[in-house]
């Protein structure tokens, strides 16, 4: 339609009869005059309307789909992120709870063993100095830490510092070959060397080759001078194996350290020696043996209700041995052979003795002697 002064024309007028059919309807109410038409409109284009409806619905509602999947998809999106967040959390939470458990571990142990220690966590494993079983500890000479100072944990002997920074430290440990320590064995005063051999038991040298080790024996660390590198009565480990002495000068004993050198965290470096060697007082306590159990035996009566008696026998059963392993009458000895004085000789006649044996019939030359006898 072109744009002429009679077109704007009819649209003013249109819009002005809209009104005023708009103002009509609201004042007349329920009575409207117009409400026919309304009617008969909804009648003529209500099932236009469905019709138009139900095509244009699946597209409005994709539409509505693909405007709402953004919010969905930021929603879960902060959903996996708080997801994470508290995992984290719990992880943190569990991980406090470990170090703390072995920041006790330690502390107990250095409390009985007097040392003065400082904390320290590790933060990172590997050869940084050249080794090959070596950590790093994120304290160091800001924090009084010097070289060659004993490294400890809540199970026993970790190693020795060998290089110090000014705020980290390298670590060798006690499982490094190129590590030795002198030890002593517990409750007594054997001495050797101890050796690492990586991921392998402890290899020690006891200078005296007819000691009496077994398995299960433990040691200590013995001390250094001046207590460096080492303080005496650190824990080092349990026997495992002993090498036959075979006459040698030494005898070959092997270890099984307490730490666990491929899952360390929190560590303490001895920085005070004790007063007194603490000998074997830092040891764990030794683990309790295992009651053996009991056994016990119910007696059941025999058939005739009677209880046995002290010897195991029922009553009235006879004894089947004498004295002096000597077979009782009546029973028949090994080998099936009856005993001289059981036989009962062809013929019929009595044994010798006079004795008539059980089940045998006495001839009737006897019967009649005895009658008369009688």
């Amino acid at each position: 339609m072109r744009d002429t002064r009679e077109s704007r024309l009819l649209l003013v007028l249109l819009v002005a009869i809209a009104f005023a059919l708009i103002t009509v309807d609201i004042r007349g109410g329920e009575n409207s005059p117009v409400d026919g038409a309304r009617q008969a409109a909804a009648t003529v284009f209500g099932p236009i309307e469905n019709g138009v409806s139900s095509a244009v619905d699946p597209v409005g509602n994709a539409i509505a789909a693909i405007r709402d999947s953004g919010e969905r998809h930021d929603r879960l999106a902060e959903l996996e992120r708080e997801n994470a967040a508290l995992k984290s959390k719990l992880g943190s939470d569990e991980r406090s709870r470990s170090r703390l458990t072995q920041l006790d571990s330690m502390l107990a142990l250095a409390g009985e063993g007097q040392y003065g220690i400082k904390g320290a966590q590790v933060i990172a494993i590997g050869a940084a100095q050249g080794f090959s079983w070596t950590i790093t500890i994120d304290i160091g000479a800001d924090d009084g830490i010097q070289r060659d100072m004993t490294v400890l944990n809540g199970d026993g002997l970790v190693g020795r510092v060998t290089t110090v920074g000014p705020s980290t430290s390298t670590v060798l440990l006690a499982n490094d070959p190129d590590f030795t320590v002198g030890t002593r064995m517990e409750g007594g005063d054997e001495l050797g060397f101890a050796s690492g051999q990586g991921d392998r038991p402890l290899r020690v040298e006891l200078l005296n080759g007819k000691a009496q080790i077994k398995k299960g024996d433990r040691l200590v660390t013995f001390g250094s001078e001046a207590d460096k590198p080492f303080v005496p009565g650190v824990p080092v480990g349990v026997v495992s194996r002993v090498d036959p002495s075979g006459g040698d000068l030494t005898r070959t004993l092997y270890v099984t350290p307490y730490v666990g050198f491929s899952k360390l965290d929190i560590v303490g470096v001895v920085v005070e020696a004790p007063k007194k060697d603490p000998r074997d007082t830092v040891l764990p306590d030794p683990a309790k043996p295992k009651p053996t159990p009991t056994v016990t035996v119910t007696v059941t009566p025999g058939a005739d209700g009677q209880q046995p008696g002290a010897d195991g026998t029922q009553p009235g059963q006879e004894e089947q041995q004498g004295q002096g392993g000597q077979q009782d009458e009546g029973e028949q000895p090994q080998g099936g052979l009856m005993p001289r004085h059981e036989q009962t000789p062809q013929g019929g006649q009595t044994p010798r003795g006079g004795q008539t044996p059980q089940g045998a019939a006495e001839p009737d030359g006897q019967a009649e002697q005895d009658e008369q006898e009688q």
